[in-house]
């Protein structure tokens, strides 16, 4: 069925039954904006069986959709993946299954673009994995976060894994470096977050009783001079909440240029570290089709792992 040289119209899948149009969109619009995505379905562009649709409508097996021609002004488009970030990502897949992966997520890499990056690692693994008609992610790492990050290469997939995500059934493990000496007793921290803005536009999050409900679990793993070696498991998912934990807690971060202290930047400093120290170390979640658990675990980057190496050395 055709309508004009660079119109397409292309047959929902089964492997695309339920996802949302505009989801459905950026997979099969390599380059594409979300904006520019929102903006063709609200101009009628995007047709589904020949009827107008919203972004959020969801999409049945044999739905035909209209794609119209793509012409990307400079600004606009997302990046084409550069030759050392396919190879890199390419690399990083930790484990995968037939509807999932888990990729060991660079530091570094925002997780999806927008607000000035043009090119996340969703939309770059988009590239990538052109084998691929379907690829969401099923949870996110803050862009300094290195660590296990899962995706789903199918609907019922990612329906499966939010519902666990959402029952508390899958459990994230990080790794942190922290500034003083963290409390062994300390091992529970409650405290509401709050998200705002700076004046420049920058998301931050601080601890306000009118904020939302947050918890972290804590464990001292290994103590040095003057930094300790911690384990966090948030209880719940809210932005940044490890680190504005373990700040509230006086212990934040080495090498979060938000949250930070002086001294925390010194300590990083003086132990060579020029990224922020959380690493998600360990996944573990019910394989969406069988129920199995499945644990993944990513190892530290070399240049965390050097960082504990001098902290041992000068203990």
């Amino acid at each position: 069925m055709a309508e004009g040289r660079d119109v397409q119209w292309v047959e929902v899948t089964e492997g695309q039954v339920g996802q949302r149009v505009d989801n459905f969109l950026l997979t099969r619009m390599k380059g594409a904006p979300r904006a520019l995505i929102y903006r063709i379905v609200r101009k009628g562009e995007v047709r589904v069986n020949k009827k107008r649709v919203k972004a959020d409508t969801r999409l049945a097996l044999g739905d035909l959709v209209r794609i119209p021609p793509l012409r990307l002004a400079p600004r606009e488009a997302v990046r084409e993946v550069s030759d050392n970030l396919r190879n890199l990502l390419a690399g990083s897949v930790l484990v995968e299954g037939r509807d999932w992966l888990v990729i060991n997520k660079p530091s570094g890499l925002a997780v999806h673009g927008g607000s000035g990056v043009k090119i996340g690692l969703i939309e770059a693994l988009r590239q990538v994995r052109e084998d691929l008609d379907f690829l969401e992610l099923v949870h996110r790492l803050d862009r300094d976060t290195s660590g296990c990050l899962l995706l789903a290469k199918s609907r019922p997939a990612l329906l499966a894994l939010n519902e666990s995500l959402k029952q508390h059934r899958m459990d994230k493990q990080y790794l942190a470096l922290v500034a003083g000496r963290w409390p062994a007793r300390r091992d529970f921290v409650s405290a509401r977050l709050d998200r705002f803005e700076l004046g420049n536009g920058e998301r931050r999050v601080r601890v306000d009783s009118a904020g939302k409900v947050a918890r972290t679990r804590f464990a001292v793993r290994e103590t040095f001079d003057r930094v300790t070696l911690i384990e966090a498991e948030p209880v719940t998912g809210r932005t940044h909440q490890i680190r504005v934990h373990a700040a509230h807690a006086g212990h934040p971060l080495l090498g979060d240029d938000k949250y930070g202290s002086r001294e925390s930047q010194r300590l990083a400093s003086g132990l060579g570290i020029s990224r922020l120290f959380l690493h998600a170390a360990s996944l573990t979640f019910p394989e969406p089709t069988s129920g199995r658990p499945v644990q993944i675990k990513a190892p530290l980057p070399d240049e965390l792992e050097a960082a504990l190496s001098r902290a041992r050395q000068s203990r």
